[in-house]
């Protein structure tokens, strides 16, 4: 009996012995780690009211047809021979001088609320070439929104609602953001609206070319997020989610963020003035390399190699040479030349700047004034689209689908007629004609326009196959074309 309560207790202690070194196996700061993983749900629930879901609609013309439709046969041509169906010429239905135009969807995107009397902050991409632009709040209201402004360059666009006592954003000093820190962003990817993702911040002051320099993260953004906010664990938005480098067009964890301070500056130019000015000095510029910045003797590669100023500009009136190195705009320096056009582009036109540059192995500051970036010229929307030339389905037996020469078209190839090939299947495609071809005979007749391509392939024998005169290019052959039916 005693050995066996021996027996037990050494058991038991064997037991409490292995526990122990079971949990000293377990690192400190993987424990650690543990309890720190961040829980993103309360400042979800703050921050998501103030996001908003943006959709644009774009007015079209309606179809040629009865009612705006395709004429039937026409398309059950182009279901027969698996062909794309084509934006035919606009046309109005019978009784109908003019038919209005369609409002059809055009994209989807992104928002977030910058003031609570309905200023809302997106990606200029998101609202270009919109006719309408919807806005979802999260409580489903829906407002039509005016573009208040655009900035191309930046990717920037402001829109504004009618509503009061709406749950504006938290700006955030980007400064303040740290590589590493965890982010969120929350949108509508692929129109799935109010869409959570996390990730950190993989980079700041990322160079990707454009006009701004943008945060990197690895938070899954994908088409629908674009315009909606990059927050930090304190709920305040850093940055516009623009841009993905993707392969696929989905998220491939390389995201890029628009910083929140250059996208205030930018809309607080739009809501004053509906534009952004910039400045310009007028030079073209390149990197310094290492084997410049040695045999200048410049000690190591900084600064904007300048390749040529323009004349009259404001740099040449300064006295900026060709092979001049700019180190410092106004006191500030210039460590990469992608540096310089956001400086200059930030400073107020007219205002007078020092430019400091390296010439043949010594230092000199010049005094220039900054000079206006011209603005985007905005294109005038049309109240209707072109119409395209005439189409028939004449050919259909042949497997053609043609439309009339244009005059353009005419001209170039130095015709005075004939009609385009605009989708080939079955037996002329068998028989080598490809779409841009030029008919210019059928049998022994000219053909003129559409009306005298339809006349002849009407009167030739249907037993027989149709002999086409064709050019292509600056060569003509002639192509035999046996009917399907």
């Amino acid at each position: 009996m005693q050995t066996s309560r021996k027996s037990l207790w050494a058991a038991v202690f064997s037991g409490v012995m292995l526990a122990t070194a079971v949990v000293a196996l377990v690192p400190a700061p993987a424990m650690a780690q543990a309890r720190t993983l961040p829980d993103f749900a309360d400042l979800v629930e703050q921050v998501s009211p103030s996001v908003v879901n943006i959709r644009t609609l774009e007015k079209v013309a309606p179809r040629q047809g009865a009612a705006g439709q395709i004429d039937p046969d026409m398309l059950e041509f182009f279901r027969r021979f698996g062909l794309p169906v084509p934006n035919l010429p606009r046309q109005a239905p019978r009784n109908h001088p003019q038919a209005p135009d369609e409002e059809q969807p055009r994209g989807v995107g992104s928002g977030f609320i910058l003031s609570t009397d309905g200023v809302i902050m997106t990606n200029a991409h998101v609202v270009d070439g919109a006719d309408e632009v919807v806005v979802t709040l999260t409580d489903k209201r829906e407002f039509k929104a005016k573009i208040i402004g655009a900035d191309k360059r930046s990717d920037v666009a402001v829109v504004k609602i009618e509503a009061n006592g709406l749950p504006a954003v938290k700006i955030g000093d980007v400064s303040r953001l740290r590589v590493g820190e965890w982010v969120v962003a929350i949108g509508s990817p692929f129109g799935f609206e109010n869409t959570v993702t996390a990730g950190i911040v993989s980079a700041k002051q990322r160079d990707t070319g454009d006009y701004l320099p943008f945060i990197q993260t690895d938070v899954a953004i994908n088409p629908g997020n674009s315009g909606g906010p990059l927050i930090n664990m304190r709920g305040e938005v850093v940055g516009i989610n623009s841009q993905i480098y993707s392969r696929s067009g989905g998220s491939m964890g390389i995201s890029f963020s628009i910083p929140m301070d250059e996208a205030v500056r930018v809309s607080e130019q739009l809501r004053a003035t509906g534009r952004v000015t910039r400045g310009r000095i007028g030079v073209q510029i390149d990197q310094v390399s290492k084997e410049v910045a040695e045999s200048m003797g410049l000690g190591r590669t900084q600064g904007a190699l300048v390749r040529a100023v323009e004349p009259g500009a404001p740099a040449d009136k300064a006295g900026v040479e060709a092979g001049d190195i700019i180190l410092k705009f106004d006191g500030k320096p210039v460590e990469k030349a992608s540096d310089l056009p956001r400086m200059v582009g930030g400073t107020k036109p007219g205002s007078r700047s020092t430019l400091t540059i390296f010439r043949r192995g010594s230092t000199k500051d010049l005094s220039v004034t900054i000079a206006e970036v011209e603005a985007e010229k905005p294109v005038a929307k049309a109240d209707a689209k072109p119409a395209k030339p005439k189409s028939s389905n004449a050919g259909q037996s042949l497997g053609l689908m043609v439309s009339e020469v244009t005059d353009a078209q005419k001209s170039e190839l130095k015709i005075k007629g004939g009609v385009v090939v605009e989708a080939v299947a079955d037996a002329a495609a068998r028989a080598g004609l490809r779409e841009g071809d030029v008919i210019l005979q059928v049998g022994n007749t000219l053909v003129s326009d559409l009306k005298a391509f339809e006349a002849a392939l009407e009167n030739s024998d249907k037993a027989k196959p149709v002999l086409l005169l064709v050019r292509r290019g600056n060569l003509a052959q002639l192509v035999v074309v046996r009917r399907t039916r």
